[in-house]
């Protein structure tokens, strides 16, 4: 497939993962459609429209979306450490440092009973809905999904609980077809938060 025309496909996308919230697959598939191309064209992987992102954010977003992502691994870290029983790992791009404003937060939990997660959670009186999700390795799982108030951010954020079994745990840090990890424990976070804090 024609490169420039991939790299289009790409930006179009990142604008829409940017700009309006939209996840991958979603942004993708509108993008064609803005583009007024045929839905069958050859779509970009993940790792072309994350490199798109990035550069959209650094072109248009350069002064505000750092603080938002420091607000959104703050609210993460806050809900690791309720969590914390359940080995938490972040992933998605709060993790991978590509979340703004708009993003929402994904957290891997791991537990042998399935329902000891929705007891934390109703014994906090967190209200959330119950769906099933393709988990770690391509099964279904449960996935708990909140809101958060985030107060930097003035805003309201999905919080989403993928509650795996606890031998799925094995697996979960292998690292990505780019080299990296995909999803970090607390102590990680804290490991990016504060490089990101040292940046200038």
């Amino acid at each position: 497939m024609n490169p420039d025309l991939m790299q289009e496909i790409a930006a179009a996308a990142a604008a829409l993962v940017v700009d309006e919230g939209l996840e991958y697959g979603p942004a993708k598939r509108r993008a064609l459609k803005q583009l007024g191309l045929p839905p069958r064209t050859a779509l970009p992987d993940n790792l072309v429209v994350e490199a798109a992102v990035r550069e959209h954010l650094a072109i248009f977003h350069a002064d505000t979306q750092p603080a938002e992502l420091h607000a959104l691994r703050e609210l993460a870290l806050l809900w690791m450490e309720r969590l914390a029983e359940f080995q938490p790992h972040l992933g998605g791009a709060v993790w991978h440092g590509t979340a703004t404003e708009l993003s929402d937060i994904y957290l891997q939990l791991f537990s042998d009973d399935p329902k000891a997660v929705e007891l934390a959670l109703i014994n906090r009186g967190v209200d959330y809905e119950a769906r099933s999700v393709h988990g770690l390795h391509g099964h279904e799982v449960e996935a708990l999904s909140l809101r958060s108030r985030c107060e930097p951010l003035q805003a309201w954020v999905g919080v989403h609980l993928l509650v795996n079994d606890g031998g799925d745990f094995r697996g979960a840090l292998l690292r990505d077809a780019a080299g990296r990890k995909p999803r970090g424990d607390a102590r990680a976070l804290r490991e990016r938060m504060a490089q990101q804090a040292s940046l200038p």
